[in-house]
């Protein structure tokens, strides 16, 4: 079982454990097979008094998505015995995050990339100041983003798309110098739309105008 905060954490704990319930509670969609099944990690951790999401930037050299902002994850190999088996391959082929130091939360909706993948989106924590090994073939470097700053509205945008004769929105972080779009940015806005509401429930009160838009898949 993976470290995580313990009681003791305060306010660490009690955040996590709320994010856990959200996610486990809810009816996830899950869509038919069909595209080449895949899977990522969203990784998390709290550090310096805030959580952040943790994000790899793929070598230029790879022949697909090289040079973009992604999680860890790729596609279900025939020995993984499930989705979730592959999102922790993945994570420690490509930066040495150990299965047995996830923490699962929960899963997003899947969605379906542009090139025919279904992604099936994990949610987990690592403990902080992780020694991260990265797989120098695969990974330029690191990214963190604190989840503070994901979700200022400044930061995010929207841009209509042509591809293949249709138009479809595409999703757009952008942090300093680093831009996360396309399937990344969906799942994050997937995840920030989920927890958005959790993180503002003290302010409102839970009156009945406190509740999240529909999980976008932007």
């Amino acid at each position: 079982m993976a470290p995580s905060p313990s009681p003791g954490n305060g306010g660490e704990w009690e955040e996590m454990e709320q994010l856990r319930r959200l996610l486990q509670g809810r009816r996830r969609l899950i869509l038919p097979s069909g595209p080449v099944p895949a899977a990522v990690l969203l990784p998390l951790f709290h550090e310096d008094g805030s959580w952040n999401v943790l994000l790899t930037k793929r070598t230029e050299h790879l022949t697909h998505h090289g040079g973009e902002i992604s999680f860890p994850g790729g596609v279900r190999q025939d020995d993984d015995p499930d989705l979730l088996a592959t999102a922790l391959r993945e994570c420690w082929e490509e930066v040495g995050i150990r299965p047995e130091d996830v923490d699962l939360l929960g899963t997003l909706d899947d969605i379906v990339s542009v090139h025919n993948y279904l992604v099936t989106p994990f949610v987990g924590v690592i403990p902080s100041q992780y020694p991260f090994n990265i797989s120098q073939d695969e990974i330029q470097r690191l990214i963190v983003i604190p989840v503070a700053e994901l979700l200022r509205p400044e930061i995010y945008r929207v841009e209509d798309w042509s591809w293949k004769g249709r138009k479809m929105p595409v999703s757009f972080f952008t942090s300093g110098e680093d831009e996360v779009w396309g399937l990344t940015a969906a799942i994050l806005r997937q995840f920030l739309d989920l927890i958005q509401p959790a993180a503002a429930q003290e302010a409102c009160d839970a009156s009945t105008d406190c509740h999240h838009s529909p999980d976008s898949h932007c």
